[in-house]
């Protein structure tokens, strides 16, 4: 059986272009789920949450860039 390959090599162009695809993936789910009956929403609805969760630890692995001298610019 094959392993998971644990040494991925992701650009921040990479990252951004899934957390677009992502985002745009909750909003087609989220419009359609709208639409529909509420007995049929359960797998939508597990799907959005599947996403908001990866979504999630995506941002959890960034690292924030502070400067440790001069004035600080954020927003």
């Amino acid at each position: 059986m094959p392993q998971y390959n644990d040494m991925i090599e992701l650009s921040v162009d990479d990252m951004d272009l899934i957390e677009t695809a992502l985002r745009d993936s909750i909003a087609s789910l989220s419009h359609a789920a709208s639409e529909e009956p509420e007995d049929s929403r359960t797998d939508r609805e597990d799907t959005l949450r599947r996403i908001h969760d990866l979504l999630g630890k995506l941002h959890d692995q960034k690292v924030f860039f502070r400067p440790r001298k001069g004035v600080y610019l954020g927003g």
